[in-house]
């Protein structure tokens, strides 16, 4: 199982968030390269973004950030927030970026999920935050009021081969990961699956590699020093 650490930017600030809240949004580091190094000498070989800013408003604030960390880091990056046409694709895979993550444009327009995936096949994701097993968009502001489940289906039936599932009732409280709804997930498909929220410990990436997910996201854990990064690699295996 890959583990991908989470830098999530905001105002050009590495923050983190309570359940994505905005207004809960506190820094953790002060320098966002200077993390990514170290999650590099850990062992890690991924590294999950997310630009607050685009997944808010459709405006991504941060690319001079990501742009230095693909080329300096040596790690493949994620990239999500504010990705919702063709020229957004394009200018984030200009930054270096590995892997580009759609999430509300997958709800809104999922004619586009299926051409970017007919482009760029397995460098695209669809990100499925979900409160309750409803699906969220706009930075988890407004309701979708789609299933979860169903949501999965049909990205699985448009091509989509890596799904990042986020349980926003666990993200950022350090409770343990959603394993039940990770669990129906497995069930309805048969892509990549990366989860998102409510790592809180080294126990909980095994119970999570114990599932044989494809990845896991590691957040506030990490900052918060309750998570040993190089033992999870090492417990975690191959990271390719």
């Amino acid at each position: 199982m890959i583990l991908l650490p989470a830098i999530d930017l905001k105002d050009g600030k590495a923050v983190r968030l309570y359940k994505g809240e905005f207004h809960t949004a506190h820094q953790v580091c002060a320098d966002p390269v200077a993390a990514a190094g170290a999650f590099a000498a850990a062992g890690t070989r991924y590294i999950h973004m997310v630009d607050l800013d685009g997944a808010r408003n459709g405006v991504r604030k941060n690319g001079g950030i990501v742009r230095v960390v693909t080329e300096s880091s040596g790690l493949r990056v994620e990239l999500g927030g504010g990705i919702r046409s063709m020229a957004d694709l394009e200018e984030v895979f200009s930054l270096g970026v590995y892997r580009a993550v759609i999430g509300s444009a997958a709800v809104s327009d999922p004619i586009f999920v299926r051409a970017a995936v007919e482009r760029y096949g397995e460098r695209i994701a669809v990100g499925i935050d979900a409160l309750n097993g409803v699906v969220k968009t706009a930075g988890w502001e407004r309701s979708s009021g789609l299933d979860y489940l169903e949501f999965a289906r049909q990205m699985g039936g448009i091509g989509v081969k890596v799904i990042i599932f986020t349980d926003i009732a666990t993200d950022g409280m350090l409770s343990g990961p959603s394993l039940e709804r990770l669990e129906a997930l497995q069930k309805v498909y048969s892509g990549q699956i990366v989860a998102s929220g409510g790592v809180s410990c080294n126990e909980d990436i095994r119970n999570l590699a114990a599932m044989g997910l494809y990845g896991a996201i590691v957040g506030k854990a990490y900052y918060a020093g309750a998570v040993d990064l190089p033992l999870a690699v090492k417990e975690a295996g191959e990271q390719c």
